[in-house]
Order: structure tokens, then sequence, then C-alpha cells
């Protein structure tokens, strides 16, 4: 069903706030993973059991400081574990998708709370922005995409300004802020179910508005162009070892990853820390040998373990201290790889992963 949530006093992050605040004391629930502000107004993903301390959640703030997916993991894993609620972006709720496809997290008692995204800053972006605004981030950033004014803005995460993907389409509950009035009321999307024990009644749910149409196909435009402008750069002169030659295999990338999930990697291990008389061999075959080495090793056996599964967050990106577009290299690569083998990662929980599905024809029907 689809019901308005009434929003007063112009407060619609108020009226979020009550609705996870049903959640709790409707015992749908027994903890929520939502973002939350801290004392020093910085947002992060915390989990919530008292009711009156999701007067501090702010499911509306444009930043992602993590892939909560990651955390949702964790907390449901294994047994015995809560039932919990997951405010999820979409790119959030597709890394969890397949994270239980990898068993590496597990949907049993776990109700996705999906909120459309309007794109988010870095930490660093979204707190000086904020000090230098009268009102809260989010107003022009849906305002702008509910009028068709703007869908172009710089500032926001580079993984953001080319997201074709900002609603989040299989969850139990949506909070469908991009084709709400924010001032007004919020629409959302719930289960018959839940929304009978929570006592409402709704109408049935429709399609995406034009105006989320025209942003998405702004998004596919951007994402297209720097698909384009980033191949370039990988098919040319400068190759993959020119784009990643600042790496200084730091591993933040595979840290934040939702995807990397691997609790024993090759790459933390002392398999890469190689004797002197080795790097001096080296040397002496290429003339110069390029430190850190390995670097190419490491990227090119992430593309291969997660590419497939590449929802495409950027949080990769965020974290390079050598400021490299890794973020936009995977999803370039993830893109062709994922078409070849129709693919979409999170569309389905129940879609196989076809790198443990075994087809005895799947290379004929590619042309190999």
């Amino acid at each position: 069903m689809k019901i308005s949530l009434p929003v007063e006093n112009h407060q619609p992050l108020v009226a979020l706030q009550g609705f996870l605040k049903s959640l709790l004391d409707n015992q749908i629930v027994d903890v929520i993973l939502t973002p939350m502000r801290t004392p020093g107004g910085a947002v992060t993903p915390a989990l919530v059991s008292d009711p009156a301390l999701l007067e501090h959640a702010d499911p509306l703030a444009p930043v992602l400081s993590v892939n909560a997916a990651t955390w949702a993991g964790k907390v449901s894993l294994r047994k015995p574990h809560p039932r919990l609620a997951a405010v999820l972006r979409s790119c959030e709720a597709r890394a969890l998708v397949e994270l239980t496809k990898m068993a590496q997290a597990s949907l049993e008692d776990l109700l996705v709370v999906a909120i459309d995204c309007a794109g988010t800053y870095t930490p660093a972006t979204y707190l000086n922005k904020q000090a230098n605004s009268n009102a809260p981030l989010w107003v022009d950033l849906y305002a702008s995409i509910r009028q068709q004014s703007e869908f172009t803005n710089a500032d926001l995460r580079p993984a953001c300004q080319i997201c074709e993907q900002p609603v989040y389409e299989n969850a139990p509950i949506r909070i469908l802020l991009l084709e709400s009035d924010l001032e007004q009321a919020i629409w959302i999307e719930i289960q018959d179910e839940l929304g009978e024990r929570l006592g409402w009644q709704g109408s049935a749910a429709n399609g995406h508005s034009p105006a989320i149409e025209a942003y998405i196909a702004s998004r596919k435009q951007a994402r297209d162009q720097a698909f384009t402008e980033i191949r370039a750069r990988l098919e040319g002169d400068e190759g993959i070892t020119g784009v990643f030659a600042a790496c200084i295999r730091c591993h933040n990338c595979m840290t934040v990853c939702p995807i990397c999930y691997c609790k024993t990697c090759v790459f933390k291990s002392h398999v890469f820390d190689h004797d002197p008389m080795k790097y001096l061999e080296w040397a002496r075959q290429k003339g110069a040998q390029r430190m850190p080495p390995d670097t190419m090793l490491f990227h090119l056996t992430r593309q291969n373990h997660m590419a497939l599964s590449c929802v495409g967050c950027g949080m990769c990106t965020d974290a390079c201290p050598s400021e490299l577009p890794v973020g936009l290299v995977f999803r370039a690569v993830a893109e062709r790889l994922q078409q070849t083998f129709e693919y979409l990662p999170g569309r389905n929980v129940e879609e196989p992963l076809p790198l443990v599905t075994f087809k005895a024809d799947e290379w004929t029907e590619v042309g190999e």
C-alpha cells in the first residue's frame, strides 16, 4: 500500500523520526540502523533501540560516511540476531542483497527501509557546506529534482553524480522522497501486512513521476559521458597502469568496499613482503622498479573478485588518499561484465551470482 505521512510545521525530518519510532513502539523491530547526528554535527550509522533517541536520527542528511550494508550484514548474519530495521539508500540496499547472496548477511528478521536518494556529499564537504548554510542541505537537493530545475551538482560525491539508480524498488518499506513535497507530506510505500500492523490504510502504488524519470535520464547521460572518458584513458596510451600510477597500495579502497568481505586477504598477508634481494633483482631486470610494487596486481585481483557485484557506491574513490578514480574505473569495467552476464547487482536476492553458477554453455552464449 501507499500512504501519505503528514508533515507538520514544515518539518519532514520530525515526521520521519516519528515513523521510525512507530516501528519500535509497535514492536515491529527491536532495533533500527539509521543515520544519526552526532554532537559535533557529523552523521554516521548507529543502532538505536531507545525510541527517544530517534530525535537525533537524520536519514535526510545527504552524506555517506560508510556503506551501511556492511553493518547490516554484521548485525544480521549470526543467530541469535535481533529484529532489525535498516534505513538504507539504494546503493546500500543493493550491496546488502549481494552480501546476502555471498552468505555475509541475512534478510531473515531484517526489514529494509529504502530511502530515495538525491545524492550525497563526503563527510568533510557535508560539514563544511552545512556550516555555511542556513537550511538543511537536503532542502535544495530534493526541491531541485521535484521542480526539474537543476540536476547537476559538482559538489556531490563522484559516484552520486553518475548514479542512475536513486531509488530501490524491492524493499518492504520505501520512503519516496523524490516524489514527495517534503514541506507537506511524505509518500511511503509499505507492504500491506506491515501497514495494517501500524494501523494504516492506503492506496495502490504507482510508477515513477516524470520528475524522477528526468532525473534518472540526466544521471544516465552523466554516467555514459564519464564511462566514455575513463575508457579512453584506460584503452589509450595512458592505460590502466597510468590511471593507477599514483596508487600507494594503502588498501583503503578494499577496506571500505562493502563487497570485499574476506576475513583473510592475501593482500593483508606477508606474501607481498618480498626479500630485499628480490627488489634488487627486479630493478636490475627492468632498470627501475616502481615502489610500492604489485599495485596493479592488487587492483586487477579486486576487479576480478567483485566487479560483477559492484553497486557503484563510490566509497573506494572517497577513501583514496591519492584521489584516483577507483570507483569510476571499477564501474566502467563492471558495466561491461554485468552486461555480458545480463546481471544487475542487487536487483533480486533470488538471482544467482554468475561467479558461483556453472553453465556449460555460458561462453558459447557470449561468443567464445
